[in-house]
């Protein structure tokens, strides 16, 4: 009986074996294809190569710092009501950490402030650069605005709180000069540019949301105002960006794409009193994008960049200007040559 109880855990044991061994051949196997993809597509540029050339290192690692920031001024006269503000949103300021390998990329941020409890503002920012097309969206949710609002002769402090603001900007265009203008070069170094390069832009972009006065303040100050400011555009345009290279380690980018908007909705209520946009007299959307990266060789780098996205609408009853803007400091290196 022991004999067969002992041949019996010998063949058990023999198979969870062999199993285990099958399943990590068969994992690697997938692996090794996986990885054979991926190194095919990575290597597999759509740049000329005399101007941008992949990084030897197929790792990068970086740590980033950012900060983003919100204002809107706004002028107006509703039933012979002058209104004017100026209201701003807390910095946000975060710390990340992310990896990118072969073209595929993750990141963990942390907000500081916010684990500390200090605002309860949230925002989303993604960016995708292809060599043709790229994007640069963002949302953001505020409840820490905060400024000053005139109402004919009468002057009120907008405390953080009192007001809540929710708004989204997008921005897709289209790069000409996609064989030697480079815009990962400078924002996220997944390519590295060898020569300066510039190209025309084609742009499209959309920025909407609304300001309103938050429950809290009405319950508070029943007799102030109640504010809405509504904002919708939708622009098309062109634009320029130049990569400037310097002594083959430093690259200096400067985008500048305006677009001129053909539809907007635009609205300011005061005590449920609305005033639609009315002849447009001028109406743009503005995205300017910076960057500054030195590169120590091709393993190491450091930098810094900006992307802005300003609106600015003018019509015979209502101005509303709004300026979101999002910088990054940023140190990397690249491993596995």
């Amino acid at each position: 009986m022991m004999k067969r109880i002992i041949l019996l855990f010998i063949l058990h044991f023999s198979l969870f074996a062999f199993h285990s061994a099958y399943a990590q051949s068969r994992l690697k196997r997938l692996w090794t294809k996986a990885d054979s993809i991926l190194t095919y597509h990575y290597y597999r540029t759509p740049y000329d190569t005399n101007y941008v050339v992949r990084p030897e290192g197929m790792l990068t690692l970086k740590l980033r710092g950012n900060q983003t920031g919100n204002s809107i001024r706004s002028k107006g006269t509703v039933h012979d009501l002058h209104f004017k503000s100026y209201l701003s949103t807390s910095h946000k300021t975060t710390i990340s950490i992310g990896a990118a390998y072969r073209g595929l990329s993750a990141a963990y941020s942390i907000n500081p402030a916010k684990l500390r409890g200090f605002y309860d503002d949230y925002e989303l920012n993604i960016n995708y650069y292809a060599s043709r097309f790229c994007i640069d969206a963002s949302y953001q949710r505020s409840s820490s605005l905060s400024g000053d609002m005139t109402f004919g002769e009468r002057n009120i402090r907008m405390e953080p709180g009192e007001a809540n603001m929710k708004v989204f900007n997008i921005t897709g265009y289209y790069v000409f000069n996609h064989r030697r203008y480079c815009v990962s070069a400078a924002y996220n170094q997944s390519y590295i540019q060898r020569r300066s390069a510039g190209s025309w832009l084609a742009g499209l972009s959309y920025q909407g949301g609304h300001i309103k006065t938050s429950d809290e303040r009405k319950e508070q100050k029943p007799d102030d105002p109640d504010v809405r400011i509504y904002v919708g555009h939708i622009g098309i345009g062109g634009g320029y960006g130049y990569n400037l290279v310097l002594c083959r380690k430093w690259l200096l980018n400067l985008t500048l794409l305006p677009t001129f908007v053909f539809y907007n909705r635009n609205k300011l209520t005061i005590n449920d009193e609305s005033q639609h946009a009315g002849h447009m007299k001028f109406n743009m959307l503005f995205n300017e994008r910076a960057a500054v990266v030195y590169n120590f060789s091709s393993r190491y780098f450091v930098g810094l960049s900006a992307v802005v996205n300003n609106s600015l609408f003018v019509d015979d009853a209502v101005t509303v200007h709004q300026n979101k803007w999002v910088a990054h400091a940023f140190v990397g290196m690249r491993l596995w040559r």
